[in-house]
């Protein structure tokens, strides 16, 4: 029987063109919104009708689907919302942002997790989480939110070109809305398996309800079994075994696997039967995860799987080529006879300009530093990174680090909107000549420039900044730049010491060029 809604335009805007996802809480189409110029997007419909008490259910919907949309313009590691509503049948719906990736369940279904790989989805859902337990302002009151549905077919896994293995947590106070529809005044509304005792209870849930079940999704993760294992599936059975069974140990579902102890400890306080018992709050949890991460990270052996990092850092060292030595000095000639922008001021800046040489336009980090700080770190490794982020508005952060083992590392990074002619004109730049140049400026005598270095850019990387120049062209900005600032610095947060390792491990202070 074909599908009624295949087709359906929704709210005059979005056009239904394929089922993609059914469960407990409602259907998912993908659906292109004819407003956006057929931008694709996923609509959920939820398993509900607000036909009863129509008007109190529609005011809670709303304030539930704002206080969602708000939480996916905050981390970047929850799926984002971006319209909802309520049809012509009184069914509410969510327009979410269209990913394509794997469901978590299928992926460990498939393949054993290394400790690595295990230890980075973790903390990006504990991310994600920890986003949400600690509140969204929401006309003047902070309404913390708890997600009482975690496992593994709420968490997507994409291949994001900047930020290499990303994983989003769908589905944020949906559980909550179905619970408020119900007539029983202790409605259970979860997936057993991963619920906690006070959830089956029926009782008012906090944070620490999400760390279990996030402990039995991070047993699942480490082990393809599960914790605890109920003799029939029946809401009794796993009530008792949640309340009275103690959860299997790691040595017993898995004695091959190499666990850290640490690992185990974490998962195992968060099964504790009683609320005080577990991590206080996801906080805690990332401490541990983090610490291991990057301790593992310095001592990881590399692997066949190692482009699925959370951040694909590919930091090869390469000896520039001779005719890289001697770039068309003609060009730097020029670069160095370049004035500082009169509209710019005396001051520790950096910002992108294009340069031009024999009528053609070359792209230029400026940078005005003092002096001193120039004159160490002549000598030094250049890398550079580009992370890109389409929603809510198409940004770019251009990361670019000069190194010298005595004086540490110098930080440049710069933002570029790719929905101005700057951020396009520079972002294609890049892309087409593979390169560019570092100009310094020394405070203590503007007018010139005093030193030039080259920075080359990663093939991968320039055809990346091609597809995105595009990208930032017909995508269409929803929210406010600075939102995706945000999201962008928190992720270049995470990364620089990731970045800082690589350069410290590798050998010597050179004139050579790190990309990303």
């Amino acid at each position: 029987m074909s599908d009624p809604n295949i087709g359906r335009l929704l709210g005059k805007r979005y056009q239904l063109q394929e089922l993609i996802g059914t469960g407990a809480m409602g259907r998912v189409y993908r659906a292109k919104d004819i407003l956006l110029g057929g931008v694709p997007v996923a609509v959920k419909f939820l398993a509900l009708s607000i036909q009863n008490e129509k008007i109190r259910l529609q005011e809670r919907f709303e304030r539930e689907a704002k206080t969602c949309a708000l939480l996916g313009q905050k981390s970047i590691h929850i799926v984002r919302v971006m319209d909802y509503g309520v049809d012509e049948n009184n069914t509410p719906f969510y327009v979410m942002e269209y990913l394509q990736g794997h469901s978590l369940n299928n992926i460990i279904r498939q393949q054993n997790l290394s400790v690595l790989r295990f230890l980075s989805m973790a903390r990006q859902i504990s991310l994600g989480l920890q986003c949400a337990h600690n509140g969204i302002p929401v006309d003047g009151t902070i309404y913390p939110i708890i997600h009482r549905d975690i496992k593994p077919s709420n968490m997507l896994v994409i291949q994001d070109p900047s930020f290499g293995e990303l994983v989003k947590v769908l589905d944020f106070g949906i559980a909550k809305l179905l619970q408020a529809n119900s007539d029983q005044t202790k409605y259970y509304l979860g997936t057993l398996a991963y619920s906690s005792p006070e959830q089956m209870e029926g009782k008012e849930l906090d944070n620490r309800s999400d760390i279990y079940s996030l402990g039995v999704m991070m047993f699942e993760m480490l082990t393809g079994k599960m914790p605890l294992v109920a003799p029939t599936h029946s809401f009794g059975a796993w009530y008792k075994t949640h309340h009275t069974q103690p959860p299997r140990t790691f040595a017993e579902v898995a004695p091959g696997l190499q666990i850290p102890k640490e690992v185990q400890n974490l998962v195992m306080s968060c099964l504790a039967k009683s609320t005080r018992d577990r991590p206080q709050s996801i906080n805690e949890i990332l401490q541990v995860l983090e610490s291991l991460e990057q301790r593992y990270r310095i001592h990881a052996v590399p692997q066949n799987n190692i482009s699925t990092r959370t951040l694909t850092i590919k930091a090869e060292i390469k000896p520039k080529v001779s005719h890289d030595l001697q770039v068309s000095l003609s060009q730097d000639e020029i670069a160095r006879a370049t004035s500082w922008p009169e509209n710019k001021p005396i001051a520790d800046i950096v910002f992108p300009q294009s340069i031009h040489a024999n009528g053609e336009a070359l792209p230029a980090l400026w940078i005005m530093l003092p002096q001193q700080e120039i004159i160490k770190r002549l000598v030094c490794k250049r890398y550079n990174q580009f992370l890109f982020i389409t929603t809510p508005h198409p940004m770019l952060l251009w990361i670019t680090v000069i190194y010298n083992r005595k004086y540490g590392a110098k930080w440049l990074p710069y933002y570029l909107d790719l929905k101005t002619s700057l951020g396009q004109e520079i972002t294609y730049l890049l892309g087409q000549t593979g390169s560019y140049r570092l100009l310094f400026f020394a405070r203590e005598i503007p007018n010139r420039c005093s030193h030039v270095l080259l920075a080359s850019i990663a093939p991968a990387q320039r055809q990346r900044l091609q597809q995105w120049v595009k990208a930032g062209k017909t995508l269409v900005s929803v929210a406010d730049p600075q939102m995706s600032k945000n999201l962008l610095k928190n992720e270049y947060e995470k990364i620089k010491p990731h970045i800082l390792t690589k350069l410290e491990t590798s050998k010597t202070d050179s004139h050579f060029d790190l990309s990303g």
